[in-house]
């Protein structure tokens, strides 16, 4: 399987300061969408990267670019148009707990 790096780009700096209802509804079922992909197995990491251009990034397991687009697509974030999507090829090379 390759691994994939998602990165999540909100419409605007400083989102987490001026966030809507609507955009707060949507960080939670972006969120839960990620813990599936977790107890899945298919999420290495993932997180926000805080500050004036806040921006989430998640590194994850697809068989295919193909598959990769799919998965980052039915994000909520992405697929309800609150974020923009990046994608990118990502190898983990060294991880703790993992040989």
């Amino acid at each position: 399987m390759a691994g994939w790096r998602h990165s999540i780009h909100p419409p605007r700096e400083s989102l987490a300061a001026t966030v809507t209802e609507d955009e707060q509804a949507a960080s939670g079922r972006h969120f839960a969408r990620l813990q599936q992909l977790l107890a899945d197995d298919a999420l290495i990491p993932a997180g926000p990267t805080p500050g004036p251009i806040d921006t989430g990034v998640a590194v994850f397991e697809a068989a295919s670019e193909e598959a990769a687009r799919r998965l980052m697509d039915a994000d909520p974030a992405i697929a309800e148009r609150f974020a923009r999507r990046g994608l990118r090829p990502s190898q983990v090379s060294l991880l703790r707990g993992r040989d």
